[in-house]
């Protein structure tokens, strides 16, 4: 695939991660990164590792659920090139809380942060990504929610099966002005959230998986990089699990 060279590319939640995986590809491949997090001391460490291996990057503190904040971070990414071609919005949370125990502040910061800060995100970067020649939005969704379950997640799998909705109705409205939306959708996947769990936890988890490993992070990166792309320019409003495999089997058993 034929890699689109110096586009302005922003990823929301990229201190660390799938975010900070997302960006550190998107500018291997040539493209500007604004990183964006609330914590400015580790996106600013993000940023000093892109420009130690070559790339170009910008420092964004921001937060996902707040208009305002979303709408300086975008001011500030094309006051500095003058360009937005790329939102990945990939910014979310996934504190555990059962449904018995789980409070409405539980529930409305796990939505307010994943699905309706990528609306605020989106809303903010519409208009920089209308100058654009071929607009992109990419959005981090996941199989909890949309495709599988897990005990202490119903708020986080109802933001993530949102954000499916969101697009496609979102990819009707935003082909008016040739912008892209599509959502890549996560399985297992080893980050710094899993350091700690010990080996016999993340055995347990591969096992479960057809290709008998935990996804990197750099695998989400290049799908989103492909929803990115020239080449996928008549593709909007479309899904892709990125899980080894692991929605697949009826049960262990099959697995053999």
């Amino acid at each position: 695939m034929t890699s689109t060279l110096s586009r302005s590319v922003l990823v929301t939640g990229a201190s660390k991660g799938i975010g900070k995986g997302i960006a550190r590809v998107f500018s291997s491949k040539g493209d500007r990164v604004a990183v964006l997090g609330r914590d400015l001391s580790a996106v600013e460490s993000t940023v000093a590792e892109i420009r130690a291996a070559g790339g170009i990057a910008l420092a964004c503190a921001g937060d996902v659920t707040s208009k305002a904040s979303m709408a300086a971070v975008v001011e500030a990414v094309v006051g500095e090139w003058g360009s937005l071609d790329v939102l990945c919005a990939n910014a979310g949370i996934f504190p555990s809380a059962s449904l018995e125990t789980m409070t409405g502040d539980d529930w409305d910061t796990v939505l307010n942060t994943n699905l309706k800060g990528t609306f605020i995100s989106v809303q903010a970067a519409l208009p920089a990504l209308k100058q654009s020649a071929a607009g992109r939005i990419v959005v981090t969704s996941s199989i909890t929610g949309p495709v599988t379950g897990y005990p202490g997640w119903s708020h986080y799998g109802a933001s993530k099966a949102g954000q499916l909705g969101f697009i496609r109705t979102a990819a009707i409205e935003l082909a008016r002005y040739g912008i892209t939306i599509n959502a890549v959708m996560p399985g297992n996947i080893l980050t710094e959230g899993l350091d700690g769990m010990g080996d016999d936890y993340l055995a347990q988890m591969s096992a479960s998986i057809p290709l008998k490993r935990l996804g990197s992070v750099d695998d989400i990166a290049h799908a989103a990089c492909y929803f990115a792309s020239v080449e996928a320019g008549y593709v909007t409003g479309q899904t892709l699990i990125i899980d080894g495999g692991q929605i697949l089997p009826e049960s262990l058993a099959a697995l053999g």
